[in-house]
């Protein structure tokens, strides 16, 4: 039976728990940790945490030998410490995205973890959907053909207000806007599906949220070593969050939410009202003949993390995954700033490899206006578009 202590009771932190709730007979929640601590003793009476105890800063249970796991759920500018105090501590980690302010406090996470022999992964939720699961196993098999291009449309919305929590809306902090608190989701799931780019380009401004330094609203171009492109918005201005994912293969047309289109070419090369229905065919029953997951999203991810943890096996995103994702965005906010093509790997002499680096450099797109402490409303928070829902 792990012993599971939650640090930082936002509105995050219940998909945590209702995921270690999901299999009681493996886990059990003993700690709840927040620097608000009327946050956890609510979340405590909400859920029936009634063997937890509550406390005010993760110091606090670094040396309780009844811990197993630290599961870290609060803003990403304290993600680094926590999870190297944790680890150096003896404790395993799961980490909420994004992994860590900087590509250094990524290296230095990991490092931890070799070091301690302890296990660290980093929430990665949208690879433990049937729609990216399946999606994937597709462009695996090869029957849609060479990747060519993907379209990945990270659309979320957010009211004006969203910016007003005490953290959220500046570099230092929140580390970044949507690139890097939302799109983080898509990024990670195209990089694991296509691979890692080679070049990066990107453009990124703030056009509704004048509460905020950071942006709501970028756009960027990977380039692959074979030629390929991955175009990708991220944006919180986007009504009806309609997020998608498509991959132009050399053969056909797949996505997520599920469709194909296969076109068959007329002798001068433009496309006929015929479709290619037998591949489409076979593309559709390769889909449907892959298994649903049995757990999806965080409680999905929880389980991956559970059984690495009771079998002595990698987890599905460990950190080396986790930094995979932020060193794309690191290359976004490195080529809007700097307005040039960045080529991949980021070095650590580079200034957007370091701490403190991006915050330096970062615009100001406005002055943050307003800081409230909490919102009233402590709800689970919306986790994006259902993309198993076919177009």
């Amino acid at each position: 039976m792990l012993k599971i202590a939650i640090i930082g009771t936002g509105n995050i932190s219940h998909n945590h728990i209702q995921g270690y709730l999901q299999f009681a007979d493996r886990c059990q929640i003993v700690a709840l940790v927040d620097i608000y601590p009327e946050k956890a003793e609510e979340k405590k009476r909400h859920y029936g945490l009634t063997q937890a105890k509550v406390y005010a800063s993760h110091q606090d249970i670094l040396h309780d030998p009844e811990i197993d796991v630290v599961d870290i759920c609060t803003p990403p500018y304290v993600h680094a410490e926590i999870s190297i105090d944790a680890l150096k501590s003896g404790k395993h980690v799961l980490c909420e995205k994004p992994m860590a302010a900087s590509l250094q406090e990524c290296d230095a996470m990991i490092r931890a973890a070799h070091e301690s022999g302890k296990t660290l992964s980093i929430i990665a939720q949208n690879r433990f959907t049937d729609a990216f699961w399946r999606l994937k196993k597709v462009i695996d098999s090869g029957e849609a053909g060479k990747v060519c291009h993907a379209q990945v449309d990270s659309f979320w919305w957010r009211g004006h207000s969203y910016f007003d929590l005490w953290w959220r809306g500046t570099w230092e902090k929140e580390a970044g806007g949507c690139t890097l608190n939302h799109a983080v989701h898509h990024i990670d799931a195209v990089q694991w599906m296509l691979g890692f780019p080679s070049e990066v380009v990107s453009m990124m401004t703030n056009v509704t949220h004048d509460n905020a330094e950071v942006e709501d609203l970028s756009a960027a171009i990977f380039k692959y070593d074979t030629g390929a492109l991955t175009q990708l918005t991220a944006s919180v201005v986007h009504h009806g969050e309609d997020q998608k994912m498509v991959i132009q293969g050399e053969k056909a047309r797949i996505s997520a939410p599920w469709d194909t289109f296969a076109s068959i070419s007329a002798p001068n090369g433009f496309p006929i009202d015929e479709r290619d229905t037998a591949r489409e065919s076979r593309l559709n029953d390769l889909y449907q003949s892959i298994p649903k997951l049995t757990y999806t999203l965080h409680t999905g991810q929880i389980d991956n993390f559970l059984t690495a943890l009771e079998t002595s096996t990698p987890p599905l995103i460990d950190g080396t995954q986790g930094k995979r994702s932020l060193e794309l965005i690191a290359a976004i906010y490195k080529s809007a700033i700097t307005r040039s093509i960045v080529t991949l790997p980021i070095l650590p002499t580079d200034p957007f490899y370091q701490t403190g680096g991006l915050v330096s450099l970062a615009p100001h797109f406005y002055e943050k206006s307003t800081s409230v402490e909490n919102f009233a409303n402590e709800d689970a928070i919306p986790l994006g578009k259902d993309m198993n829902k076919e177009a």
